[in-house]
């Protein structure tokens, strides 16, 4: 079988748009509840910055991207060749832990009808499911 091109990490629980969100927003959110440590809240922080500066925001090229009307059901997927983003995810998984979030990661070769690329990810449309 061919190694899996793409990884994504991803909560357990399906979110508001109908999609599992990814592991960046459900420390967001958990952000946003209040409920990191100080010190969670400054790996988030710092780690976010770097995110920001080092992983294209498909919406700031397509605004579209994860438009339920236009893509519905669009994640995100790393490249798996993307490693220097990928190693930072521990981190993120470490803290979805401590609160008891569920997450898992997700290895395909084929994510769905993709409506995004650049060189580190793609944001993927899944394939309908079968009856």
């Amino acid at each position: 079988m061919d190694e899996a091109r793409y990884v994504r990490f991803q909560g357990t629980d399906r979110g508001g748009r109908d999609v599992h969100p990814g592991v960046f927003a459900l420390v967001n959110n958990l952000a946003r509840e209040g409920r990191l440590t100080a010190e969670q809240e400054f790996f988030r922080r710092v780690n976010n910055a770097w995110y920001d500066v080092n992983y294209t925001n498909p919406t700031s090229v397509d605004p579209t991207v994860y438009n339920p009307a236009v893509n519905p059901g669009a994640a995100a997927w790393f490249k798996s060749s993307a490693r220097h983003l990928i190693e930072r995810v521990d981190g993120y998984l470490e803290i979805l832990a401590a609160h008891g979030v569920g997450y898992r990661c997700l290895r395909s070769s084929d994510p769905g009808r993709i409506v995004y690329e650049d060189g580190d990810q793609v944001v993927a449309v899944p394939h309908p499911r079968s009856g």
